[in-house]
């Protein structure tokens, strides 16, 4: 039989791969004769405890290794094609597709649609449903793969067909139908445009949702993010202050029903709707354990508690007192219009903690793609330096250090959306750029010591190692 092939990027050392010898650049034919499609079957067909490795080494030789295993040991193989397959991209035309709002002559990465089943599961993303067949919802089911997270945007299936610009769009929602009667964990997301999904369509997506719990763990309703370059799409607007407010009524209003039945809030507001409507946020307990995080629902209150708790724990311990009297620094934060009332709030708090500190909060104008994107993971590189570069000539004293929310960088580099990187910035600013973490710790940690660093960089990591190395807050 004719197998599809699987490149071996890497090789754990005292893998079982590595004791068969098996190293990169092999090529991986065959499990137990059976052909492997993807990623997830290479995980459950590894599962046996008696396996027949096919492999093919770069001189064309096949080995066929067996392999006598615990139930959950792993191979120890890593691929150059994480998926272990093409990336199923997007087919449909959303109104409000964030992507075709995009300016050009960026990296040609930043223009690719991905509508992947498989990253669902593997990184959080949110899918519609469209390119999906019968037989992947079979998989999904068989395989017992949870949690999947679906792009919903409405449960009317006329209205989805008009908003996917998809005529296959309405009738994929009965998909929803039979992952819920197989109990598969799922996550929804609406994407909420001005007259379209919102009023009385969200009342009944909303309604028409609350069927599958609790299988459908949480929905999310975000705005549309809406870009300067539109031209020749949908036409959308922003919401105003009062139409913010009635999304979060309605959303509140079926929120305790919800809970009283099955222990969940369910419906959730992004953060954006509370500081559009100038609302506080709602408190901690009802965003569930914060599983729509990464939708911006709850990041604002667990940045708030996680300042209270690292604030108050500092106060109270012995080096407090230490940076209360020997503390001298200017720091400037950079961020988004959207979170900037918040962290100067806690700009303003630890200055009263401690009086030699002076924090500039400045948010940054989104020029590049245009004052309506408001979120700090979309401010570029060539907005910053220009709008820092003005605060200095106007004879701000900026500090030693200019700290960025760690989002506003390409993971795992020190590049912005537009290219630009870190070094660049330091260069034309003159100053440190300081990415920190996304807890409220990190944000103390990196106001207060000069030689921060993210965290996340670091499993050895000690808060405030810049003055105390032996303890930890």
């Amino acid at each position: 039989m004719k197998h599809s092939e699987h490149i071996i990027k890497f090789v754990e050392p005292g893998s079982i791969a590595e004791e068969l010898e098996v190293e990169a650049g092999d090529v991986l034919l065959a499990i137990n004769n059976q052909e492997i499609e993807d990623v997830f079957d290479y995980r459950c067909m590894i599962k046996d405890e008696y396996l027949e490795v096919l492999v093919r080494k770069p001189d064309g030789e096949e080995w066929l290794l067996e392999v006598d295993k615990e139930y959950d040991d792993d191979l120890g193989i890593q691929f150059e094609n994480e998926l272990m397959s093409e990336y199923r991209s997007c087919t449909n035309k959303c109104i409000f597709c964030f992507i075709d709002q995009m300016p050009p002559g960026m990296r040609e990465t930043l223009y690719f649609k991905d509508d992947d089943s498989r990253l669902s599961f593997m990184q959080g993303n949110y899918i519609t449903l469209t390119n999906m067949k019968d037989k992947d919802i079979d998989r999904i089911i068989r395989l017992h793969l949870a949690p999947i997270n679906i792009s919903v945007q409405t449960t009317n299936p006329e209205l989805r067909c008009k908003m996917l610009s998809n005529r296959f769009a309405g009738e994929k929602l009965k998909y929803i139908q039979r992952l819920y009667e197989n109990q598969i964990e799922m996550n929804g997301q609406i994407v909420c445009c001005k007259g379209v999904n919102d009023g009385a369509e969200l009342k009944r997506s909303i309604e028409d949702l609350m069927a599958y719990l609790p299988y459908m763990r949480s929905v999310s309703v975000v705005p549309a993010g809406i870009t300067k370059y539109r031209e020749g799409l949908y036409p959308l607007e922003l919401f105003t202050k009062e139409e913010a407010g009635e999304i979060i009524d309605l959303i509140e209003s079926y929120q305790q029903k919800c809970y009283e039945e099955f222990g969940l809030h369910f419906i959730h507001a992004s953060d954006e709707w509370y500081i559009t409507a100038e609302r506080e946020f709602p408190e901690e307990d009802r965003y569930d354990g914060y599983i729509q995080l990464e939708n911006g629902v709850g990041m604002m209150r667990l940045l708030k508690t996680e300042f209270d708790e690292a604030l108050e724990q500092l106060v109270n311990r012995e080096i407090y007192v230490q940076l209360k009297e020997n503390l001298h620094r200017t720091v400037t934060i950079a961020t988004g219009k959207l979170a900037y009332p918040m962290l100067k709030n806690f700009a303003q708090r630890l200055m009263e903690h401690f009086p030699g500190l002076t924090v500039n909060v400045f948010w940054i104008r989104n020029e590049f793609f245009g004052e309506t994107i408001t979120v700090s993971g979309l401010v570029t590189g060539q907005d910053l330096v220009k709008q820092l570069k003005e605060k200095q000539e106007s004879g701000v004293n900026l500090g030693d250090a200019v700290m960025i929310p760690g989002n506003m960088l390409r993971t795992g580099e020190k590049v912005f959306l537009d290219d630009v990187t870190t070094d660049e910035v330091e260069a034309a600013l003159g100053l440190k750029v300081v990415a920190a973490g996304a807890k409220g710790s990190d944000f103390i940690e990196a106001v207060l010591n000069p030689q921060y660093h993210d965290s996340r960089d670091n499993g050895n990591f000690v808060y405030i190692q810049a003055y105390d190395r032996k303890q930890e807050f």
